[in-house]
């Protein structure tokens, strides 16, 4: 068997890796392309193969993945003179991992249907962490014989691969997680904004939140890593991503005539971001809009936290 890999960013080069781990060893081959090709040169080292197009890699492989930034990239991968589905053979399955349109793969997979080929959306969610160590959702949309055929492979990439429905419905899971996280993360900044400004020091009210029902489930875990120490670089998720992700829920919103309020306020927070020139900088930089906005400082000593939380897992 062969496998292409297209998109070796942040998160591509390490699925990548893992899936080059799984399968060299039975004697199957990884078949890589990105733009920057040096991003490739550690799995070359390793015994990958390096494809000049994405038409090459797809003349060679029996399953595609691509990792990429959104729908224009992809678009770009599949249909340019060089794409994809210039060169892909009966039968392949083609795994986009991309936060992706749901119209867009829709649309995709009735071309590949024309080429007797396979595409399954299958989004991700875990972030760097999640794809160094495998510990990844994969929530794919597409033919479920495919999914079960090909299982074993994604295994090699994320322990939580699942079949959420009918092409397009991985895009859709993500967009809704997403989503979601952004509204809760406006929340978030809120709450803490008024609690601080009301006299409250920052670390003792997230002690204070943690040990309440909200807290005891997990959900204020992340604030710690930036919100907090105020330190969004570098980023786990870049604010740009998080931008085309909620812009893309909030367009699904209107395609399908939902009202999405509070996807609209986190939206217009991550544009004003955007448009801080912020882009690359972590995504829950936009809670530092809200403090701005409330004129506070939170900016928590990185010991203190770390001996919080310490204290913390000590106690259950």
């Amino acid at each position: 068997m062969k496998a292409g890999f297209i998109g070796l960013g942040t998160m591509g080069a390490l699925m990548a890796a893992n899936l080059q781990k799984a399968i060299q060893p039975q004697g199957h081959t990884l078949i890589l392309h990105d733009l920057n090709k040096n991003a490739a040169v550690a799995l070359e080292h390793n015994g990958a193969l390096w494809a000049a197009s994405p038409a090459a890699l797809a003349a060679e492989s029996d399953i595609i993945f691509t990792s990429l930034p959104g729908p224009p990239e992809f678009e770009q991968v599949v249909y340019s003179e060089h794409g994809i589905l210039s060169a892909i053979r009966p039968g392949t399955a083609h795994f986009d991992l991309t936060t992706n349109a749901p119209a867009t793969v829709r649309r995709a997979h009735a071309e590949y249907a024309n080429k007797q080929a396979h595409l399954l959306d299958a989004p991700v969610s875990g972030g760097p962490k999640g794809a160094a160590s495998g510990k990844l959702a994969i929530w794919c949309g597409g033919d479920q014989a495919v999914f079960a055929k090909c299982k074993p492979i994604l295994d090699a990439i994320g322990d939580q691969a699942t079949l959420v429905g009918p092409i397009g419905a991985g895009s859709v899971a993500k967009l809704v997680h997403n989503c979601y996280g952004y509204i809760a993360t406006a929340a978030a900044a809120e709450v803490f904004s008024l609690g601080i400004k009301a006299g409250i020091e920052p670390l003792a009210i997230w002690q204070a939140v943690r040990q309440g029902a909200v807290g005891r489930r997990g959900a204020f875990e992340s604030l710690t890593d930036q919100f907090l120490p105020d330190q969004y670089e570098p980023a786990a998720f870049a604010l740009r991503l998080a931008h085309k992700d909620v812009s893309l829920a909030t367009a699904l919103g209107r395609e399908l005539n939902v009202p999405m309020r509070l996807a609209s306020l986190a939206l217009a927070d991550l544009s004003e971001g955007m448009n801080r020139g912020w882009g690359q900088k972590d995504s829950r930089v936009i809670m530092a809009l809200q403090t701005e906005r409330a004129g506070i400082e939170i900016k928590v000593d990185p010991q203190r936290l770390a001996e919080a939380m310490e204290t913390r897992a000590k106690a259950g």
